[in-house]
């Protein structure tokens, strides 16, 4: 058995990180775009608003599954072709900038009017309004949102197997079809366990540290 596992591992491995390097560019990507998107949302031009609010209704209101067979087998028919690695970061960075948007919207929402009226008392300009009274707050009441939706990514990432990338659930398919056995899902059940594990003890950090912005 243990034979069998440690044959195994390699390409679990190799599956898992290509997981982590689309949890990592999605990430890095989708929450600056969806700090902007939720200030677009905040805009006082109607039709910048507008468009952002259909881009968000659609995004949240169709699965992601459905986004990610769109741009890899939809596209292709009127001409836009892109490789299965961008077609899923394409798919995840817009799905995932549209729930982080809605995030930080209500974030800023939070914010009482009368903090912005004080800092123009005051005379702070509105990027320091903005660095000094409304990034904390702000940061402190969207962690536990945006933490909730990395765990999500995590997981989410698995849905790239239907365009045939090999990720982790890929690996472990391939293994389990080829040698008749679960121990394949059931250690890369015990990867995505870990890697969760591992993203909650990180983000239970960050938000501890967060409190110093109380």
């Amino acid at each position: 058995m243990l034979n069998y596992i440690f044959s195994i591992m390699p390409s679990l491995f190799s599956g898992a990180w290509l997981t982590t390097e689309i949890f990592f560019w999605t990430t890095v990507v989708s929450i600056p775009l969806g700090l902007l998107v939720a200030f677009g949302l905040h805009s006082k031009l109607k039709l910048v608003k507008a468009i952002l609010k259909f881009y968000v209704w659609i995004i949240r209101g169709t699965p992601l599954l459905l986004q990610l067979i769109f741009i890899f087998y939809g596209l292709p028919t009127v001409g836009i072709v892109f490789p299965r690695y961008e077609a899923a970061l394409v798919a995840f960075i817009i799905n995932y900038a549209a729930y982080f948007a809605e995030i930080f919207r209500g974030g800023l929402q939070a914010v009482p009017v009368g903090q912005f009226e004080a800092a123009q008392v005051l005379g702070l300009s509105r990027w320091q309004t903005i660095n000094r009274i409304v990034r904390p707050q702000v940061v402190k009441i969207v962690l536990p949102s945006i933490g909730n939706e990395l765990i999500n990514l995590v997981k989410d990432s698995s849905l790239v197997y239907v365009i045939g990338l090999g990720d982790l659930l890929r690996a472990g398919n391939v293994a389990t079809a080829r040698d008749v056995s679960l121990v394949p899902l059931v250690l890369v059940g015990c990867v995505y366990l870990a890697m969760t594990a591992v993203l909650t003890a990180l983000l239970r950090v960050v938000e501890k540290r967060s409190n110093v912005w109380k």
